[in-house]
């Protein structure tokens, strides 16, 4: 009798996974066609069984973040931040809808998460450096940058930042020999010719 009742409760939540697989299937073509209300749609009929889900809880951020709903995205994506508080790829999903509300604080606290989970993620490093830069915090902004100019010598885009935040601190030398590699990197870009034209 237990047999048969375990075999039961297995045939069952195979069901439940391969309509939950067919949900997300269909919800892709959805996205493809632009329809995010539709998609969203589809997966909501089985959010309420399946509310713990992480992957569930991301691809409903993520579909809230596209459809223009970005309280909503916010609000599945620090479920799924709670169900998997070292996933990365969650944290970064709450940053989109979150800066399209303006709410940079969030922002830059969901980079410093990241930055405390992986120290060396680039990504993090880049765009927290560029918060601080906007709020022109250049000391703050140099060991953002710095670290992606370590890590990655060549990026254009971590040269001009590092470039930039070097003028702005006044180190003149360090931020033409940045502009210089930048020009390496892409010989006619107009920001590192501005910076250079600034120091010569």
């Amino acid at each position: 009798m237990l047999v048969l009742m375990m075999i039961a409760v297995s045939a069952v939540q195979s069901q439940d996974y391969e309509r939950l697989k067919q949900a997300f299937l269909e919800s892709y073509t959805f996205e493809d066609k632009g329809d995010y209300a539709g998609a969203i749609d589809l997966l909501k009929q089985h959010y309420p069984d399946n509310k713990d889900m992480y992957e569930l809880n991301l691809r409903l951020g993520w579909l809230s973040y596209l459809s223009g709903n970005f309280t909503e995205s916010t609000s599945f994506y620090t479920k799924a931040i709670e169900l998997k508080p070292l996933s990365v790829e969650a944290r970064f999903g709450y940053i989109y809808p979150a800066s399209s509300l303006g709410n940079w604080e969030q922002v830059k606290n969901q980079y410093e998460k990241i930055l405390e989970i992986n120290p060396q993620n680039t990504r993090a490093n880049y765009y927290l450096g560029m918060i601080y830069y906007g709020r022109e915090d250049y000391q703050s902004a140099y060991k953002y940058f710095e670290k992606v100019v370590n890590l990655y010598p060549f990026d254009y885009d971590g040269l001009l930042m590092l470039a930039w935040t070097n003028l702005k601190l006044g180190k003149t030398r360090e931020a033409k020999v940045l502009f210089q590699k930048c020009l390496l990197n892409q010989p006619d870009d107009e920001s590192a010719l501005e910076g250079l034209g600034l120091i010569q």
